[in-house]
């Protein structure tokens, strides 16, 4: 009974506190240009004012082809509504640089980055070529002075590519990507070569400095964890001879390995690039390469936000995206999986350029990552209008498409292409051609394009890192569960059509903050604790802060986070978290009729509200009051139990507890809907992931002028319904 009144008098008593969506939006301030700043570069700056937007194929060149079926590819690629070539494969007998030329002269530009490749456009440039720089761009780009210009431009990179082979006898030109494994120091997890543990040693003195500071992250001086011998390091020398036999419990050491293996790769990639660069001055570099976006990158040695943080100078960032390869820790659901990845890499590269510079173009069932379980996927023009649309709605600006035509033998052979096995068009690969044509139709719209969300769901490398640690001598499982609590964060904002952004510990650090009105922290088991003063100032500013479980265990050193009375946690939620247990085993509780599942924390309140207790009695859901803002802690892994499709009352309670106040600015039943918004339109993506069947966008406090089909053109009538093929998607332009 006193439950349930304390529940009332705190429900009653937050209705004059909580933010309501007139103070957030439409009127909200995403901070654009500090966005845009975060990697600011020459490189970047010149993409934005080129506004590339390659839409690109693997050109597989069967035996058989000569000159003549070599034209009638780029022709057809040229008229359906390809501009780029993402890739080359000849057969015996022809060269890369010889296929080159030929597109160059069909109008094709036969490397991945389209027209980003081209040199900048300089006021000097115009004033050389004659061209009137009060032109707009998109006049000055398709000048026959301008074309004619970059145009040999493009022409002698292919003519000193084969000067180089020629000089050199290399069977193959300088890459223009990279792949951030390098198994010279080590297999992924924790294994180390005799080069990886000398570099290793190298790398842990730089950090640390002095003996003392690497003791101190190595947690010597806790009960149970100094190494074999019983003494703490004495010296860096001593440091080499037993850091081997470090305690197994010590996690921070652990951590490490993989985070020097990923400062490695970054380095490696920052030499090749430059390399590269010297050699091929206005050529875009990129990097990210093939691993599975679902899988936990601490563990793999990898650091895709560092890795975007050199292509800040060097090019763009980019994933590889193919059904049979990289969704099998989704289970092979597709739909909602292709913007968690897409939106993932664009975020990562906050203000840079990023695309899928690798990705599906057809059906595939024989290839593909190692399976005991049986898997294909049909892929039509549906499928591809779902996958590229919602690319373009992550923020993706331009598409590598692997494959134009099949391999004609081996492996992979018939698999993947957008044309059929015959080499005859395929609806799929007209409608994608039609796709890049509006691409290019909008590109300086979009190129100005940028999410406006609601929700920042929060990332850290370090948090990963502390999971995959854990999972050493313990269980591999453990190494998945923060990307599949983001997973879960994700699927229930999709689904609700919550407008939502992925936002890292770097960008906290650098102020962005308070572009989201709402951050979200799903099982963030280790928090930097220089992160909890940022949160706190977010909070007090305004911002609305959740954390579910099992989350604030651990710093980013592994050590038991303070939790109790006093600390900057309780200062920020206004509880100490005193008890983490679990559900679901030896004993089962429940939240209203949700059955949970995983864990759940015991905590006591001391300044925030209760808003729901578990059955056993203990509260649930807090909230607290700091300034102007609130934060909330939802007692048990929310995130985790909405991993999987299907848990519709978990993804409603999550949603709740999350949004308080708050509403998406739009609305749309039966349908995925994300936004882009531009100074001059909004770009609305519309998924059916079902039958045929119409709709309507209720865009509520956003008003328009008209609206469109931008793949069409066909004009559309402000609010009335709007039909979706079944398992499609289609792409509307909102003029303001």
């Amino acid at each position: 009974m006193y439950n349930r009144l304390f529940f009332l008098a705190a429900f009653l008593l937050s209705l004059f506190y909580q933010p309501t969506l007139a103070q957030w939006l439409p009127d909200h301030d995403f901070l654009i240009e500090k966005y845009d700043q975060l990697h600011a570069s020459p490189t970047q700056e010149k993409f934005r004012k080129l506004a590339p937007m390659p839409a690109g194929v693997v050109y597989i060149q069967h035996p058989g082809e000569g000159e003549e079926e070599i034209r009638w590819h780029f022709r057809t690629m040229k008229e359906l509504g390809y501009n780029s070539l993402k890739g080359i494969y000849p057969v015996t007998g022809w060269t890369v640089e010889q296929i080159q030329l030929i597109a160059l002269e069909e109008g094709i530009i036969p490397w991945w980055y389209g027209q980003g490749g081209w040199e900048e456009i300089t006021s000097e440039l115009l004033l050389s070529l004659n061209i009137d720089p009060s032109l707009p761009m998109s006049e000055i780009r398709e000048h026959p002075k301008m074309v004619k210009y970059q145009q040999s431009l493009l022409k002698d990179r292919v003519e000193r590519t084969i000067a180089y082979l020629e000089e050199t006898g290399e069977q193959k030109a300088l890459q223009s990507s990279f792949r951030a494994h390098d198994p010279t120091i080590g297999a992924r997890g924790l294994d180390l070569t005799e080069e990886g543990k000398k570099l290793f040693l190298e790398w842990a003195e730089e950090q640390y400095g002095t003996i003392e500071q690497l003791n101190d992250a190595y947690n010597v001086h806790h009960a149970n964890l100094k190494p074999a011998g019983g003494i703490v390091f004495q010296s860096w020398e001593d440091f080499a001879e037993r850091w081997e036999q470090s305690n197994h419990r010590e996690l921070r050491i652990k951590r490490d390995i993989m985070r020097f293996k990923a400062d490695h790769a970054l380095d490696n990639i920052q030499q090749v690039t430059k390399r590269y660069q010297e050699f091929y001055p206005h050529a875009p570099f990129r990097a990210g390469g093939e691993l599975g976006l679902f899988l936990p990158q601490s563990w793999y040695g990898v650091d895709l936000e560092g890795i975007a943080e050199v292509m800040k100078d060097g090019g763009t960032l980019y994933p590889s995206m193919h059904f049979s390869w990289h969704y099998g820790q989704v289970d092979n659901e597709l739909v909602r999986p292709f913007y968690m990845q897409a939106s993932f890499m664009a975020d990562l590269f906050k203000g840079g350029w990023s695309a899928a510079w690798e990705s599906t173009g057809g059906p595939q069932q024989f290839d593909g990552e190692k399976t005991s379980d049986e898997k294909g996927f049909y892929v039509d023009e549906g499928t591809i209008t779902q996958f590229y649309l919602t690319q373009l709605a992550s923020g993706f600006r331009g598409f590598g498409i692997w494959c134009w035509s099949i391999r004609s033998a081996g492996k992979e052979g018939g698999e993947y292409s957008l044309l059929d096995r015959n080499n005859q068009v395929t609806p799929r690969a007209r409608k994608l051609g039609q796709i890049g044509q509006a691409l290019d139709r909008y590109r300086e719209e979009l190129w100005e394009a940028r999410k406006e969300p609601l929700v920042g769901v929060l990332y850290n490398w370090d948090n990963e890192g502390i999971w995959a640690a854990m999972s050493v001598r313990q269980r591999d499982a453990f190494r998945m569960r923060p990307i599949e609590a983001r997973i879960g964060a994700s699927r229930t904002l999709i689904n609700a059509n919550v407008p939502f952004e992925y936002v890292t510990a770097s960008d906290l650090r650098n102020g962005l903050a308070p572009r989201y009105p709402i951050i979200y922290l799903p099982a963030h088991l280790a928090i930097n604790r220089d992160l909890l003063d940022i949160l706190y100032d977010y909070v007090e500013q305004g911002g609305r802060l959740v954390m579910d479980m099992p989350s604030a265990w651990y710093d980013a050193y592994s050590k038991v986070l303070p939790t109790g009375k006093g600390s900057k946690l309780e200062q920020i939620f206004g509880v100490t978290l005193d008890d983490y247990q679990f559900s679901g085993f030896n004993r089962s509780f429940k939240l209203d009729s949700l059955d949970i599942y995983g864990s759940f924390v015991h905590m006591n309140p001391t300044t925030a509200q209760v808003k729901d207790y578990f059955d056993h009695g203990k509260p649930a859901i807090t909230e607290n009051k700091v300034g102007e803002g609130t934060a909330v802690v939802i007692g048990y892994d929310a995130s985790l139990m909405t991993f999987k499709p299907g848990n519709t009352l978990a993804e409603k309670m999550l949603l709740d507890y999350t949004l308080g106040n708050y509403a998406s600015p739009y609305a749309c039943d039966n349908a995925i809907v994300y936004r882009l918004a531009a100074p001059d339109a909004d770009h609305y993506v519309l998924v059916n992931d079902g039958p045929e069947t119409q709709v309507q966008l209720d865009t509520k406090n956003f008003q328009y002028q008209s609206v469109e089909d931008a793949i069409t053109g066909e004009m559309m009538e402000l609010g009335a319904s709007i039909e979706l093929p079944a398992h499609n998607a289609r792409w509307l332009r909102l003029v303001k």
